[in-house]
């Protein structure tokens, strides 16, 4: 097998072993389902009440429904042609928002502000980041912005070493907007190819949180009018439902371009990244299923879906 195929593969199982909650759970319910009877409404009702589970959302749960039931009723239906369905309907999806990061050379820096609430994975998103771009031969600088939590500041230290990137911080409970201010000025002196601002973990109903974010995407642009050049809102997949509410807040505040869904191996409930596709149609630029650095990879509808059907 040659070089290049190899990581793709390995890329794969990651992302089928991750989503195996959340595959099995369809998969399972599915072929229990089907095995019984022939195909009639009621059947159709059950596998939409299964997708709904997986947290697909309603639109898509009754899109596939209707889609298996096409031209099947009465008929045997296996639960491999259900899982087919499954992920053709899945893919169609996720194909338009399935977009890469893609980072404008002709801006130095690249600004990207990387918001969402605590233990969401951002900060560790971040360093993932750092170490992509810097393997690329992007020269990064990291800021931590998030100076409520000291062990998000030290974290951001870890990965700037790992990477070998400078990091701007201040001490814990230091204003954020200025620190904001100070990496972007520095970073633009020292003509660096992107910036990573690391925020503190609003939650949605934190006023004078999102405020402060506010601030920060206001001082950014006295800098450079045109940044942020990216906003990624990093969401755990294992919080499902809530996962929407928090696209709004953050979209409302601080303008998302796109999102990252991170520990997608946590839970039975990946499926809520369809139903934040399907609602909020916003590029989804990366995944994670794991800790490593190289579990963080550019999003691709096809494997996605597939993954989330249980297909092999």
């Amino acid at each position: 097998m040659n070089d290049t195929t190899a990581p793709k593969l390995s890329w794969w199982k990651r992302l089928s072993n991750g989503l195996k909650r959340t595959s099995s759970s369809i998969g399972a319910a599915v072929a229990g389902l089907v095995t019984k009877r022939k195909l009639d409404r009621a059947m159709l009702d059950d596998i939409e009440d299964v997708l709904l589970r997986a947290d697909l959302g309603t639109d898509v749960a009754v899109r596939i429904a209707d889609a298996v039931g096409a031209g099947r009723y009465d008929k045997e239906i296996s639960a491999d042609e259900v899982k087919a369905v499954v992920a053709t309907e899945v893919e169609k999806v996720l194909a338009p928002v399935a977009r890469p990061l893609e980072i404008d050379a002709a801006k130095k820096p690249f600004v990207v502000l990387v918001v969402g609430v605590n233990g969401s994975g951002k900060t560790t998103t971040i360093g993932k980041l750092a170490a992509k771009f810097s393997a690329e031969g992007r020269k990064v600088m990291l800021a931590a912005g998030d100076t409520f939590r000291a062990a998000a500041i030290e974290q951001l230290k870890i990965w700037g070493e790992r990477t070998k990137s400078p990091v701007v911080a201040g001490a814990q409970g230091s204003d954020s907007a200025s620190l904001a201010f100070n990496a972007l000025s520095t970073a633009k002196e020292q003509k660096l190819d992107v910036l990573l601002i690391d925020t503190a973990g609003r939650l949605q109903n934190k006023a004078e949180l999102m405020n402060e974010l506010e601030k920060v995407v206001r001082v950014i642009r006295k800098v450079d009018a045109t940044a942020p050049h990216a906003v990624l809102l990093v969401l755990d997949a294992t919080v499902g439902q809530n996962a929407l509410s928090q696209v709004e807040a953050f979209h409302r505040t601080a303008g998302v371009t796109g999102l990252v869904m991170t520990k997608l191996d946590g839970t039975a409930r990946g499926g809520i990244l369809v139903a934040l596709s399907e609602k909020h149609k916003l590029p989804v630029h990366f995944v994670g299923v794991g800790e490593g650095v190289d579990d963080l990879a550019p999003f691709t509808a096809r494997d996605f879906a597939r993954a989330i059907a249980g297909i092999e």
